[in-house]
């Protein structure tokens, strides 16, 4: 998801941008070289406490490279899967524009697609940089999140040798780097290596503070400080009001902790007392300008405030090269934070609040209920929430959602309302049985309600979120059996439930959690039936579940050959989905629609609704549903025999046979094979689909499995390898049998039929031993639904001459027509080695060594039942 509004990409560019520089900087070259040497080996690794100049170093870094690097700026809201690679994918892309248009739209792949399968395609993307690429993850020690560790090491592992990570923490990262650092992948600066050394500390303090100190000063704050490069800075800002620097040297000592506290203190409670209540209520921000500022210090000039802080060195960061945005170094801000707390929790609380109000103002909801949360205004966290809700279950950032709700205690009286989004919430991660039981509670305590009309909007709430925790898991026996009661039930209010756009990214909605996938099934189909009709009796037939379901059903139909069925449930939902402009709705229905013309005869019909929806789609939609169309209508094109347009369509995609394709281009990739497949060029069409299976394997998406066994299956076939065929099309007739699937087969063509009848032929003569056995019932179902005239002589046993494949028959019937190689060449858009290479294996195959000879072996062979 791309931000679009002004202030999101304020933030966004504060997170993905390095930090500006700041001046009279040490030049810290051998940690630089370090850096630099690095970049050959897989990941560096910077680990030291706070305030050993980790930050500055890296940006330092960054600043004298001449190549773009990608930055993240961590933060504890950081700790959501979606979010944290959201930003690394806007990072990615602003340092690679070459690259954006192909990198950024993967961010709108979380969460319909799995992590395994998002992390595949953006390592694959990334592969295709030409340029070496850095990416700096700061302040790592802020993430918690078990799954980004497992992410994040996953990613690491493969990354293509362009791309380097840099990494710096506080803490030791919670997962083994042992294997990189034994491979010599790895390099790590430590807190001994960050350490001034001697010279950097005289020219530290001789260049940038402007103190002269003596050597015995010097060696004492080594001693003291240990190279410490904030202690170093502090004890700079205390010797401007300090003239015995021996007895100030002396008075400080221990670890690192309680001599910065020490120091802060030196520093702070010098300060005028206006800077100091400046200091201390802004505090509670994590990033900060003058007009948050002014909110929380009404009286204070907080511009001039702020470029005081800055120009008495006071810790403070600029965030941007403009210096609007800015925020205090963590250690500092920690101090300052534990001050007031300690010294003035009142003070505390009201800046945070005032922060939540003013962050919300702004519309920077995600602050504002973190900082409501930490003013304790637990009613106020719950307001916003609230409000904020919709957008952030359609951004996808669950855990976020998850982590607020579990911030009220438990002595907060949480409405039942909400109590309610929360169940729902559980139920969205997958905690079915979590859900179940807070669901059981908001239902107590729903019985005890007087207000009877609220009573009944929370039981109608109550049971829709039951219908869809039976749905999540696949109970739809059971749901079906609770239905009545359902359709008894009034609808909860809250369009929370019924707008969420469950379609981001797919072609058809039948590949959606929400499609199930591709599952189909007389339940499935009663289910929506039933759930739509619920809908519909209260008013949100044009909400986008409603029509979402609908959508799915009319896949669903034209999958089972049920057109008149599509197309009114078609019928039913063009004008709302005309109207909402929601590309995951509008572009599936358009497809469907198109299929059915197909099947009526009307292919230009077809291409003419799809090239209008091209335009539309590039002005309002973007390039990946401009994309998806384009792909749509290649196949549109390959369907026809008309191979020249297809490649036409399908260039702009920049697909290619050498790729490694991930799963979420897989309606590319597939759409690429067909076009292979035209061109006889099995070898790299099949090497393609053997790289995208396991991946729809792993995504359990039914109705891609079936099309690519299909595929694999038809391939194996036109290049003569029958039994391999028969046993890709035995994998895809299970799946089809077992969901009723038909068209997935039909509109695969007259070679499909070919072989299904030898498929069939091989079933009665006990030629598949598959213990899983297909039905002749089903094939003989199939088989009957291709055009009768056309059906394949196949159908009755095969003869010697169905050992030859569909390649091998075209070949002999352009022999027979006399075709020199070239002309063969030129008709089947083949190299003329090629041609020869098909030659020898079918004179082999028939015996003979002549093309009079084949003509000779094969005279018998009816080439009008091979044609289609």
């Amino acid at each position: 998801m791309i931000p679009t509004t002004d202030t999101d990409l304020i933030l966004l560019k504060a997170k993905i941008s390095a930090p500006a520089m700041k001046e009279h900087l040490i030049p810290r070259d051998r940690l630089l070289a370090s850096i630099t040497a690095g970049l050959k080996r897989r990941l560096t690794l910077l680990c030291a406490p706070a305030g050993f100049g980790k930050t500055t170093l890296l940006t330092q870094w960054v600043h004298a490279q001449a190549q773009a690097c990608a930055w993240v700026t961590l933060d504890d809201l950081d700790n959501d899967n979606i979010r944290f690679w959201r930003y690394m994918i806007h990072a990615l892309a602003s340092a690679a524009p070459s690259q954006a248009d192909r990198i950024l739209p993967l961010a709108n792949i979380l969460p319909s697609a799995s992590i395994s399968t998002f992390l595949d395609a953006l390592i694959n993307e990334l592969c295709s940089l030409t340029e070496p690429l850095p990416l700096i993850l700061d302040n790592y020690h802020r993430i918690e999140d078990q799954r980004i560790h497992d992410n994040l090491s996953y990613f690491i592992d493969y990354l293509p040798s362009s791309v380097h990570i840099l990494i710096s923490t506080r803490t030791e990262l919670p997962f083994s780097t042992v294997k990189w650092m034994l491979q010599e992948e790895r390099t790590e600066i430590s807190a001994h290596q960050l350490e001034f050394t001697k010279d950097e500390t005289i020219q530290f303090f001789n260049e940038v503070s402007g103190i002269e100190l003596h050597q015995r000063h010097i060696q004492q704050l080594m001693l003291q400080t240990e190279g410490w490069v904030t202690g170093l800075q502090l004890v700079s800002i205390s010797f401007r009001s300090e003239t015995n620097y021996d007895r100030f040297i002396g008075e400080f000592h221990g670890n690192h902790r309680s001599v910065s506290d020490y120091l802060f203190h030196e520093v702070v409670s010098k300060l005028p007392d206006d800077v100091y209540r400046f200091l201390l209520a802004t505090s509670v921000l994590d990033r900060m300008d003058s007009q948050i500022c002014t909110s929380i210090c009404p009286e204070t000039d907080s511009l001039q405030m702020l470029e005081s802080v800055k120009n008495l060195n006071l810790f403070l960061v600029p965030l941007d090269d403009r210096d609007q945005w800015y925020r205090y170094y963590h250690l500092f801000a920690q101090y300052l934070q534990k001050l007031l707390q300690k010294n003035d929790p009142v003070q505390w609380l009201q800046s945070n609040l005032v922060a939540s109000k003013c962050f919300a103002e702004r519309g920077w909801m995600d602050e504002a209920i973190d900082h409501a949360i930490a003013a304790k205004d637990f009613a106020l966290v719950e307001l916003y929430l609230e409000q904020h809700l919709p957008i952030v279950l359609e951004r996808g950032e669950i855990s976020t959602l998850l982590r607020w709700f579990e911030s009220f205690p438990k002595s907060y009286g949480l409405s039942l309302e909400m109590s309610l989004m929360y169940t729902f919430t559980l139920m969205l991660t997958g905690q079915f049985d979590r859900s179940e039981a807070e669901l059981e509670l908001v239902d107590q305590a729903c019985q005890s309600l007087d207000d009877k009309m609220r009573q009944k909007q929370l039981q109608s709430g109550i049971l829709f979120v039951k219908s869809n925790l039976l749905f999540a898991a696949g109970k739809f026996t059971k749901w079906l059996s609770s239905s009545h009661d359902m359709l008894n039930e009034m609808l909860p209010e809250n369009p929370t439930y019924y707008n969420f756009n469950y379609n981001m990214t797919e072609p058809q909605v039948r590949r959606t959690a929400l499609g199930l996938k591709g599952l189909l099934s007389s339940e499935t189909e009663a289910v929506g039936k039933l759930f739509m009709e619920k809908l519909e009796s209260h008013g949100w037939q044009h909400s986008l579940i409603h029509l979402y379901v609908k959508q799915s059903l009319a896949e669903g139909y034209y999958e089972w050959n049920q057109l008149d069925s599509s197309r009114s449930a078609a019928l039913f939902i063009e004008a709302a989905a005309i109207s909402k402009k929601t590309p995951g709705l509008l572009i599936p229905l358009r497809m469907t629609q198109s299929l059915l013309y197909i099947a009526q005869g009307l292919t230009h019909v077809a291409l003419s609704t799809i090239e209008e929806l091209i335009e539309i789609a590039r002005r309002d939609f973007g390039d990946h549903w401009v994309n998806t169309l384009r792909a749509f209508k290649a196949r549109i094109h390959l369907k026809d025999g008309h191979i020249a347009e297809a490649k036409k369509e399908l260039a702009p995609l920049q697909v290619s046979a050498k790729d490694r394709p991930t799963f979420n281009r897989e309606y590319h990739y597939v759409t690429l094979v067909r076009l292979l497949a035209k061109q006889h060029k099995e070898k790299e069409a099949l090497r393609l689909l053997e790289l995208l299976k396991p991946q729809c394997e792993r995504e359990q998406l039914l109705s891609s499995i079936v099309e690519i066994s299909m595929l694999q299956a038809l391939l194996e076939y036109q290049r003569g390898q029958r039994n391999a065929a028969l046993s890709y099309l035995h994998e895809a007739l299970l799946i089809g049998e077992r969901n009723g699937y038909v068209r997935s087969f039909l509109d695969e063509g007259m070679p499909m039929a070919e072989l299904l009848s030898i498929y069939l032929g091989q079933s009665k003569s006990g030629g598949i031993t598959d213990r899983n056995s297909v039905s002749e019932s089903y094939v003989n179902q199939l088989l009957t639904l291709f055009p009768n005239e056309k059906l394949p002589s196949a159908l009755h046993p095969p003869s010697a001459a169905a050992s030859l494949s569909r390649n091998e028959i075209n070949l002999i019937r352009l022999i027979r027509n006399g075709a020199t190689n070239k002309q063969i060449a030129a008709e089947l858009y083949l190299s003329e080695g090629t041609v020869k290479v098909y030659l020898s294996r079918l004179y082999e195959k028939l015996g003979v060594s002549s093309r009079t000879q084949a003509l000779m072996a094969v005279q018998d062979l009816r080439l009008s039942d091979h044609e289609s």
